[in-house]
Parts: structure tokens; sequence; C-alpha cells
């Protein structure tokens, strides 16, 4: 019984960490931006959350019996969700190929990073920034590159009509306007 519950434990641990996966020989590519900010959390998970939480821990453990001690058992669990996240944040990074949007500045050719404002076939108007898997924020316009609606993008021009493969069919995309942060 303990040891269904300790499974249990990790699998939960473990959930904040996934994240879509790498298409199988591609590079994790991310701007500058995103690198930073992934960056930045694997430094403060190490540097400061996982010191204090080993101290309590190690406090909590000093009390005596662990079994009922909320202190050392919510510290374990924070622990291993923290190293988890290490290993993740730490994977991600090894296989990340940081490119600059704004070398693209200018253009009106769809890239990594761009962004496009785009027009559905029902007259609807959508803008999306294409960005690295880690950096997707949907609700906010942020698409992943290997979205469909990326993919479907990439290469065209503003002015360009794109057919999207969609669960209800095909779908026309008609490329309004493209552009890209400038360079600092």
């Amino acid at each position: 019984m303990t040891n269904q519950a300790n499974t249990n434990d990790n699998d939960d641990d473990d959930g904040d960490n996934s994240a879509p996966p790498i298409p199988a020989g591609s590079k994790n590519y991310m701007t500058p931006q995103g690198h930073l900010r992934m960056k930045t959390e694997l430094l403060k998970l190490i540097d400061v959350e996982r010191p204090e939480v080993v101290q309590i821990v190690s406090w909590a453990a000093s009390n005596g019996d662990r079994s009922e001690n909320g202190d050392y058992i919510y510290g374990k669990r924070r622990l291993r969700q923290i190293d988890g996240r290490i290993r993740f944040l730490t994977k991600r990074l090894d296989l990340a190929e940081v490119v600059d949007p704004s070398i693209h500045h200018g253009s009106d050719q769809i890239f990594f990073g761009a962004t496009v404002r785009y027009e559905t076939q029902s007259g609807e108007e959508q803008t999306v920034t294409i960005l690295g898997i880690d950096e997707l924020d949907p609700l906010n316009g942020k698409i992943s590159w290997i979205s469909p609606v990326a993919r479907a993008l990439t290469k065209a021009r503003e002015g360009d009509t794109v057919i999207l493969k969609t669960p209800g069919g095909l779908e026309e995309l008609l490329i309004l306007e493209v552009s890209y942060p400038a360079p600092q």
C-alpha cells in the first residue's frame, strides 16, 4: 500500500515538467528571451529553492518520527518536484538552439519568431507569434513552430494564401501582415 502511494506521488510530481516533445532529429529552437527565462528558472531552483527545502527537510528529519511529520513529508515531495524540474530544464537547455528573430526584421517571409496576422475563410483575423516549444502560450497568440498553423505559415509571405489541414477539413489562411522584433 505504501509503495503505491509513493508511486502516485512521483507521477504527480513529474506532471509539471511535461511539455510537447521535440520532434526526433530536431533542435529545441527558442528565442533569446525564452532561453534566458528557462536559464533563470533553473538557476533559481538550484541556488535558492532547493537549498531552502533541503534545510527544511533536514530540520524536520531531526524532529524524530517522520511518518506523521508534515514538514518532512511535504519537503521530500517538494524536493522531488524541484529535482524533476531541474532535470527537465537541464535537458531542454542542453538541446536549445537559440535563434534571434530580429535577424529577419523587415522581411515579409515567415520564419521562426515571426508575428503573423492572418484572415481565415470566415473572415476572422488572428495574430500569432511563432516561438519555441517551451515558449508557447496559445491563449496569448504564442504558438510553437511545430504546431499545424505554424507549419502551414512557415516560408509563406505577406499576401500569400496557405492551406491549413484541420480536423474539419482544409482551410485557407490569407496572410495579412508579417513582422519581427527590431534588432537591439
